[in-house]
């Protein structure tokens, strides 16, 4: 299947170096990186639940594309043939698309929420966009995109579906509930990406028709992908709820206060990824999987709940005013 499906990626690559930028630039549209640039300024300072609930939505997708590349152990294009330029490298697995799944998740949450005639057609274009970039720059095949479509959607249907009832259940459970259940949610996926490489793909190897150029430990940089996300989730879901039994938080405010708090904020995470950095430079194995899932804890920790007290304790937010909440994510 993936034979057949590399000479669309080489067409496309075929049509000039030119498209490079603009595919970059297309495929950044779906990457984490950029939504975890964007949600704190979302959060911290445009509208906090919102903020709070697209960045649950990123991180539940991105948990689920992570234990589904585990389970379905799809090359990349440029991995199965050499000749496909590798514009865009990545160390783990590839199908589903986690960037065309998240566009979809995370853009069309946005559309759904925002609600003006001229979101729907704009996000729909960022979707194909980013689809198109994605089979340009030799990360996915076309089944690799059209599975992240369907994915992306099908968690987004679920998501716009359940989201109220869901949030009522979660605000009837304690807070140390809570804790215990994001913990819980947040492992599993760990849990079941090793268990499957355990005891489904154990020492797996990569097929003899896979000649292009492939990236070392595969299999642990997906399995060290998902830890981290989880992490990220488990930060984000505690910090959101200590966050509401403690009255929440509002972004209003000046455009002064706004610039100041996304200027701390992210100075606050630059300097936990440096502490990382220096403490545990290096690690392998499952140290490596720890050492992601603390730092992404500690990320969002410190996102959800840790800067925005920070931001009240300093004068440049204010708790939400009775009878104007600024809609709690949890």
């Amino acid at each position: 299947m993936w034979n057949g499906e590399v000479h669309i990626v080489l067409w496309l690559q075929s049509l000039g170096g030119w498209l490079e930028p603009p595919m970059l630039a297309a495929s950044a549209l779906g990457s984490k990186s950029l939504f975890l640039v964007l949600l704190p300024l979302v959060f911290w300072c445009v509208h906090a639940g919102l903020g709070a609930r697209v960045y649950l939505v990123l991180m539940g997708s991105s948990l689920l594309n992570g234990l589904l590349k585990a389970v379905v152990a799809g090359a990349r294009p440029y991995w199965l043939n050499p000749t496909v330029a590798s514009l865009s490298p990545e160390s783990t697995f590839g199908a589903p698309s986690g960037h065309t799944q998240s566009v979809v998740a995370v853009w069309g949450y946005l559309a759904a929420k925002i609600r003006r005639r001229w979101i729907w057609p704009a996000a729909g274009a960022v979707m194909g966009l980013v689809a198109l970039s994605r089979m340009y720059l030799g990360a996915h095949f076309l089944t690799d995109v059209v599975a992240g479509l369907a994915v992306g959607a099908a968690l987004l249907w679920l998501v716009l579906r359940y989201e109220e009832e869901m949030l009522r259940w979660w605000r009837r459970r304690a807070l140390g509930a809570q804790v215990g259940l994001a913990l819980a949610g947040s492992l599993l996926p760990g849990v079941l990406t090793a268990g499957w490489q355990l005891l489904v793909r154990d020492g797996w190897r990569a097929p003899a028709e896979w000649t292009g150029m492939l990236p070392a430990d595969i299999p642990g940089a997906t399995l060290n992908h998902v830890l981290a996300l989880g992490g990220g989730l488990f930060g984000a879901v505690v910090g959101l709820s200590a966050l509401a039994a403690r009255g929440w938080y509002s972004a209003r405010g000046s455009l002064v206060s706004r610039v100041t708090r996304y200027v701390v904020g992210m100075a606050g995470i630059v300097l936990i990824l440096v502490v990382v950095q220096v403490t545990v430079p290096t690690a392998s194995g499952v140290a490596a999987g720890v050492r992601e899932y603390v730092l992404y804890t500690l990320a969002s920790l410190w996102g959800t709940l840790a800067a925005p007290e920070m931001f009240l304790r300093m004068g440049l937010a204010t708790r939400p005013e009775a009878g104007r909440p600024q809609g709690s994510a949890v």
